[in-house]
């Protein structure tokens, strides 16, 4: 250990400590960002950054494991990015289908996919579906895996969903304006029956969401760190934490 890793170690252990877990948030979610950029600053390819980029999930939901966090969602693919060259696109599938693979095996988290299915290969949404299945028992932190997603085509599809059920049930466009309210709509997304994330984090520097649960975010605490997502540490984790908790949350202004 060089002598950079031992004070960084002693920092977040001091951090650590003087946490108060009880202000810890319940569903934390995490915008990936900056593989491609670290994997240029590395002097290394777009794939090997997103391959250090996965294996950094693991990690991330170790540390969540050790506080009072009980829902992470991970954005891994949005739609925008469904729209690359087939030759970059591809790779990128392989790499979080693999993820994804791991977390199941894992045999600690609960993983759930928030997306549009149809919009991916046929192997992906099978992956993704048996994940589901797999894990469908365990205690621990319930992982959504964001593959193919967008909070414009969530809402979107929630209010599809609410339309289909409804027309289902010979319910009239008139009676059905009288009771859409935004209740009725949350139980349609994929994250329906969740709690809304109380802490959105992004790496990379970026101080945007991009499109990331638009719905849900509305009272969320932001934090934006500068580090690309497969340099993220400890340290940086707990950094979140502690300006989460540090903040007097208010809704509604």
């Amino acid at each position: 250990m060089n002598l950079r890793d031992l004070v960084y170690g002693l920092y977040a252990r001091r951090v650590e400590r003087r946490l108060d877990l009880a202000q810890a948030p319940k569903h934390i979610g995490v915008i990936l960002d900056g593989n491609r950029r670290w994997a240029r600053a590395s002097g290394g390819t777009a794939e090997q950054g997103h391959k250090a980029g996965a294996s950094k999930i693991q990690e991330l939901l170790g540390w969540c494991s050790e506080t009072n966090v009980e829902v992470v969602t991970l954005w891994m693919l949005s739609t925008d990015n469904l729209s690359r060259p087939e030759k970059q696109l591809m790779p990128l599938v392989s790499i979080i289908e693999n993820a994804v693979t791991d977390l199941a095996a894992d045999g600690r988290w609960r993983v759930h996919h928030v997306g549009t299915l149809d919009l991916l290969p046929s192997h992906t949404q099978t992956v993704l579906k048996e994940a589901e299945e797999v894990t469908a028992g365990n205690k621990g932190i319930l992982v959504n895996v964001a593959v193919g997603y967008g909070g414009r085509q969530e809402i979107a599809d929630a209010v599809s969903s609410l339309l289909m059920e409804h027309a289902s049930k010979g319910t009239s466009f008139e009676d059905l304006a009288g009771i859409v309210d935004v209740d009725l709509i949350s139980s349609h997304l994929y994250t329906r029956g969740q709690p809304d994330p109380d802490l959105v984090i992004r790496t990379s520097g970026e101080q945007r969401l991009s499109g990331f649960m638009l719905w849900q975010s509305a009272h969320s605490e932001y934090y934006f760190c500068e580090v690309f997502w497969p340099a993220f540490r400890k340290v940086d984790f707990l950094r979140a934490l502690r300006d989460y908790a540090a903040r007097h949350r208010r809704y509604g202004t």
